[in-house]
């Protein structure tokens, strides 16, 4: 009687929509034939009804969940580099600046034999915002005589400010602006919980485009010069002011003591920002990485450039080494194999479980649980926007099997100590192809032949590309 009743609706939903068929477009739609064979390919047996019962009272991460993968995990691992404290960006999208200043720290506690050190990412984060405002207000400057509709011009009203970036903003903001230990700028609730102070700041940045842009045309056209640049300033100086309200004032100097692990005090100094960042780091972060970049949709053996995707407006824009896995692996493993820690980022998301702490493709049977393929392979993913690099760790240790070869790999991550392994995440090697993106290597760790490379002219792509998504 149940199936007779819902047969009888389908046939009376399907005269409905031939009606509808008849006054409407002329294809391309779901016709009551097609209709008829989508419903017909259901074929509610009862083992279907079992998985949409357990469904609609579950998520599907759950009842996916593969229990012959919950065993205890390996956390053996034949080459690590140490490191002390576990970082927390809470509810931000700083994981990039937090992934290059844990780098940084790591060779700082390992040189002067330091207990849990940080770098105040507050402090960086305060600069990199001011900075981001003025690279999306100089870009509405430079593209003010072009039409509403211009692509680009739409790309920056959508996008005129966020938290999220990649290794170029730690070079570049850190080359400015300095750095400084955590406690002489600590954390505020905006600096860990961004967005609503980031809305405010959009707003902002949203009226001075349009008061550049009114500008321009009630100019007929024509760019005032100094007549943006006042606009420019005047809407820079209330971004400073919602900063400085939300996350505290940067200091421009202060006097600091350095303790060993012991707690043994070492040094007392007074510093600014950059001779505390020419004291104990020291090097240039620009000329001394390399970006390299594992995607598949992109000839190997290349050097790009993505438009905007920099921090500051005379910064850098991200600039990659397109490369096959292989090439990537090795240049990790030479470097963690050398006490060094990386800049890695990858698409997180995909096959978590955050309570082992574990990035594995065998951690949850989706198929299975839904009776269906998922085919797409890695270039695919990239092309459809269905993956793509989504969060930056710091790569800290390779387990080698005899060979040599990669079993898995392990990470720092910015989630606070609780979060995954102890703070970290541990991620099988056929997940690393699969869904690892970036890498920042040292030059020394780089082969030549990858180094003439970066010599190319780079194929320039525009700032909506697949793989303009900033780490978060």
């Amino acid at each position: 009687m149940k199936m007779k009743k819902h047969l009888f609706a389908m046939m009376a939903f399907s005269a409905g929509l031939g009606c509808f068929a008849q006054s409407g477009s002329n294809g391309g739609g779901i016709s009551a034939d097609m209709l008829a064979d989508i419903v017909a390919s259901y074929k509610d047996t009862p083992a279907d009804k079992a998985v949409m019962n357990a469904l609609c009272a579950n998520g599907i991460g759950k009842l996916a969940m593969n229990h012959e993968n919950l065993a205890f995990v390996d956390t053996h691992f034949s080459n690590v580099v140490e490191s002390k404290g576990i970082t927390d960006q809470k509810s931000s999208g700083r994981c990039w600046m937090f992934t290059g200043m844990n780098v940084m720290r790591a060779k700082m506690i390992s040189k002067y034999n330091l207990g849990a050190f940080e770098f105040s990412q507050a402090y960086t984060f305060f600069w990199d915002q001011l900075e981001k405002a003025n690279l999306f207000l100089q870009g509405i400057i430079d593209t003010s005589d072009k039409e509403w509709e211009d692509q680009t011009v739409q790309w920056l009203l959508r996008n005129p400010l966020n938290d999220g970036g990649q290794f170029t903003g730690v070079s570049d903001i850190i080359g400015k602006y300095g750095i400084v230990p955590k406690d002489v700028m600590q954390e505020s609730y905006s600096s860990d919980n961004t967005s609503q102070m980031a809305e405010f700041i959009k707003r902002k940045l949203r009226e001075g485009a349009m008061d550049i842009r009114n500008a321009v045309e009630a100019n007929g056209g024509r760019k005032d010069a100094a007549r943006l640049e006042a606009i420019k300033k005047d809407v820079l100086c209330d971004v400073y002011r919602i900063l400085v309200l939300n996350i505290g004032e940067p200091p421009s100097k202060f006097v600091w003591t350095m303790r060993d692990a012991d707690g043994k005090e070492i040094s007392t100094k007074e510093y600014t920002p950059k001779s505390f960042y020419d004291e104990y780091i020291g090097e240039d972060l620009r000329g001394n990485y390399v970006m390299v970049m594992n995607d598949p949709s992109r000839e190997y053996y290349k050097c790009y450039e993505i438009d905007y995707d920099r921090h500051m407006y005379d910064g850098y824009n991200w600039l990659y080494v397109n490369l096959p896995i292989d090439d990537v692996k090795d240049m990790a493993i030479a470097s963690i194999k050398d006490s060094t820690m990386l800049y890695f980022s990858c698409d997180v998301g995909k096959f978590l479980n955050m309570s082992k702490g574990t990035l594995d493709l065998n951690n949850f049977d989706y198929e299975s649980l839904l009776g269906m393929k998922f085919g797409m392979d890695k270039k695919e993913r990239v092309m459809s926007f269905d993956s793509g690099s989504s969060h930056a760790m710091t790569l800290m240790a390779v387990d080698l099997d005899e060979n040599g070869k990669p079993k898995k790999w392990m990470v720092e991550n910015s989630w606070g100590e609780n979060a995954g392994y102890r703070g970290h995440l541990i991620m099988t090697d056929q997940w690393f192809e699969e869904y690892m993106f970036r890498l920042v290597v040292e030059k020394k760790y780089v082969p030549e032949k990858i180094l003439d490379i970066l010599k190319q002219k780079p194929e320039r792509l525009p700032a909506w590309d697949p793989m303009f998504k900033n780490e978060d």
